[in-house]
C-alpha cells in the first residue's frame, strides 16, 4: 500500500554555473560539470501519520555534464533532529521511492555515494538563506536586487527540482563540501531558491 504523504516549505541550489544558469532550459552547464549544494526546509509535511513539520535534508551532488543526461554522483544529509522513523521517511520521499516529483529527480542520480545523519541550521532571513551541515558543508546566499529593488524570478523553466514555482535568483556567497570525493568551495555563483509542494501521485 503506498504511503499517504506530502512535503512543503523551502528549498535552496547552489551551484558552479557562472551567470544565469543554462540547466534550467535543459543546456550545459557553463563549467561543463556542476557541482551543487541543493537543501529543503520542510515547513510542514507528514508521512503516513509521522510529523516531518520542521525538518530539513540537504544533497551534494556532482554532474558531470549536462543535468538532463543524469549520471549524478550525490551524498544525502538527513537532519539529525529526525527521528529514525522521521528519518526513513525523509530517505524514503527524497530518494524517491515515495513516488512524486522527488522519483522523478532520483531517476537522474546514477551513484548515492553516502546517506549521513547530521546537525543541520537552515536559516531565512527576510532575502538571505544559509545552511550549515556539520563540519561538512555549508552555503550562504541572496537574492539579487531587481527593478525597483524587487526579486528577480524565473518561471516555466523545464528543469524544475520546485515545478510550479517561481526561482527568486541568488547569488550565493560561499558554498563548500568535504567528504566522498566531493570536495569543492566556490563563490559568487549561481544560485536561486523556491518555495516547493511534493506529494503522492
Amino acid at each position: 500500500m503506498n504511503a499517504n504523504w506530502r512535503v512543503e516549505g523551502t528549498y535552496f541550489e547552489a551551484c558552479t554555473c557562472k551567470g544565469a544558469c543554462p540547466c534550467l532550459v535543459g543546456n550545459d552547464p557553463t563549467e561543463g560539470s556542476c557541482d551543487a549544494l541543493v537543501a529543503w526546509h520542510i515547513e510542514r509535511g507528514h508521512f503516513d501519520d509521522q510529523s516531518l513539520d520542521g525538518l530539513n535534508l540537504a544533497m551534494a551532488l556532482h554532474a558531470p555534464g549536462n543535468m538532463t543526461d543524469g549520471d549524478w554522483r550525490v551524498v544525502v544529509y538527513v537532519d539529525q533532529a529526525a527521528s529514525e522513523a522521521q528519518h526513513q521517511a525523509l530517505v524514503r520521499i527524497f530518494g524517491g521511492q515515495a513516488g512524486g516529483h522527488p522519483a522523478m529527480l532520483a531517476g537522474f542520480v546514477g551513484e548515492i555515494l553516502g546517506v549521513e545523519s547530521a546537525p543541520m541550521d537552515f536559516r531565512i532571513e527576510d532575502r538571505h538563506q544559509s545552511l550549515t551541515v556539520g563540519d561538512v558543508a555549508s552555503a550562504t546566499l541572496t537574492a539579487i536586487e531587481g527593478q525597483d529593488g524587487g526579486d528577480v524570478r524565473i518561471s516555466g523553466h523545464p528543469v524544475a527540482v520546485s515545478p510550479g514555482n517561481d526561482l527568486v535568483v541568488a547569488r550565493n556567497e560561499g558554498v563548500s563540501h568535504r567528504g566522498h570525493g566531493l570536495d569543492w568551495a566556490f563563490s559568487d555563483r549561481t544560485a536561486f531558491y523556491a518555495a516547493f509542494q511534493y506529494q503522492a501521485a
